[in-house]
C-alpha cells in the first residue's frame, strides 16, 4: 500500500471519528464504502487499525481514544488544538491540488500571488529558538521599504494572510508584520529573552483581526443586524465576546466587548446596510462621517 493511500486512510478515519464516536465495525464499513467510492483500497484489519492510531498520533498529533463502556472510538473535540484542524484542512487542499489535472473542469482555484508562506518555516524556527530575524519590509501606507530587526513572538493568520507578531528593536514596540510584504529574510543566531509577562492569546483577547490593543480598555459595542446577515454572524461570530441580546424575525442584536481597531472598523463597513451600530456614540459618528465622504465621491 502506497504512502499516499495510507495518509488518505488516516484522513478518513479522523473524519469519521470526529463526526461522531464509532465502533470499529462502523469505521470498517465506512472505509469499505470510501474504497468503492474512490476506487482505492482502504480496507484494514483490527491490527492494522491499531497501528493507524499510532501513526495518526505521530503524524497529525491527534489522539483517537477508546471508550470501553460504549465500545467506541472518539476524539475529544473540545480539547483538540486548532492547529490539528488546520493540518487536516491543509491535507484536504493538498489532495485537491493533486487531482486538479484530472478534474480541472470541476475545480477552480483562486489565482493569487504568494501569501508569504515560504517564510513560515524559517520564522517558526526563530520563534521556537528565540533568535532575532532581519528582513526588508514594505509598508503600503508610506510606499517605502525599510530594514527591520525584530524578536519574533508568534505567527497569526487573519483573512488568508499570515503575520508575525514581533518586538521591533527600532523602538521596542510589539508590532505585526505581514509575511507577504517581507523579503530578504535573515535568521540570526543572536538570542533574545522572551518576556515572561507576554501572552499572545491574552494580547489579542479583546481584539478583532491583527491589530493589537489601541486604548486602555475595550469598549462595549451593540450592533443590530438584518435577520439574514444575522444567520451568518451566528454561525461565524465576529468575536469570542459576542452575546446575543435579541433574536427575532426582524433583527439580530448582539453585544461585543473589544477594542475598536482599524480591522474591526473595516469589517463593519464591509457589512454595509445590513448592520446598524447602536453603541458607542463615537463609533456611530465615525461611521456617519465615512459614509458622507463616500457619498461625496459620487
Amino acid at each position: 500500500m502506497s504512502t499516499t493511500e495510507s495518509l488518505s486512510r488516516y484522513n478518513l478515519i479522523i473524519k469519521k471519528v470526529r463526526r461522531s464516536p464509532a465502533t470499529f465495525k462502523e469505521i470498517e464499513d465506512y472505509l469499505k464504502f470510501e474504497s468503492e467510492l474512490q476506487g482505492s483500497n482502504y480496507i484494514i484489519s483490527k491490527r492494522t487499525f491499531q497501528r493507524d492510531l499510532n501513526a495518526i498520533r505521530s503524524i497529525f498529533n491527534i489522539d483517537i481514544l477508546f471508550d470501553f463502556s460504549r465500545k467506541v472510538y472518539y476524539i475529544d473535540v473540545d480539547q483538540e488544538p486548532e492547529v490539528n484542524k488546520r493540518i487536516m484542512e491543509a491535507y484536504d487542499t493538498f489532495n485537491a491540488l493533486n487531482i486538479t489535472e484530472r478534474l480541472s473542469d470541476y475545480i477552480h482555484f483562486e489565482k493569487r500571488r504568494s501569501k508569504g508562506t515560504e517564510h513560515l518555516y524559517g520564522i517558526l524556527y526563530a520563534i521556537k529558538n528565540h533568535v532575532q530575524i532581519t528582513f526588508t519590509y514594505e509598508k503600503y501606507e508610506e510606499d517605502s521599504l525599510s530594514t527591520r530587526t525584530v524578536e519574533p513572538y508568534a505567527l497569526k493568520e487573519f483573512k488568508n494572510r499570515w503575520y508575525v507578531l514581533a518586538n521591533d528593536l527600532k523602538n521596542d514596540v510589539v508590532k505585526s508584520f505581514a509575511l507577504d510584504r517581507i523579503s530578504d529574510l535573515d535568521i540570526s543566531n543572536k538570542k533574545f529573552q522572551f518576556p515572561q509577562d507576554f501572552n499572545v492569546s491574552e494580547y489579542y483577547r479583546d481584539c478583532f483581526g491583527i491589530i493589537g490593543p489601541n486604548e486602555d480598555k475595550p469598549e462595549e459595542i451593540i450592533l443590530s443586524l438584518d435577520p439574514v446577515q444575522g444567520k451568518y454572524i451566528k454561525s461565524l461570530p465576529l468575536h469570542s465576546s459576542q452575546e446575543i441580546i435579541l433574536d427575532n424575525e426582524d433583527e439580530l442584536r448582539i453585544k461585543l466587548t473589544l477594542f475598536i481597531t482599524h480591522d474591526f472598523y473595516m469589517e463593519l463597513l464591509s457589512l454595509g446596510e445590513d448592520v446598524k451600530v447602536l453603541k458607542p456614540e463615537g463609533l456611530i459618528k465615525k461611521l456617519k462621517a465615512t459614509y458622507y465622504n463616500c457619498i461625496s465621491l459620487y
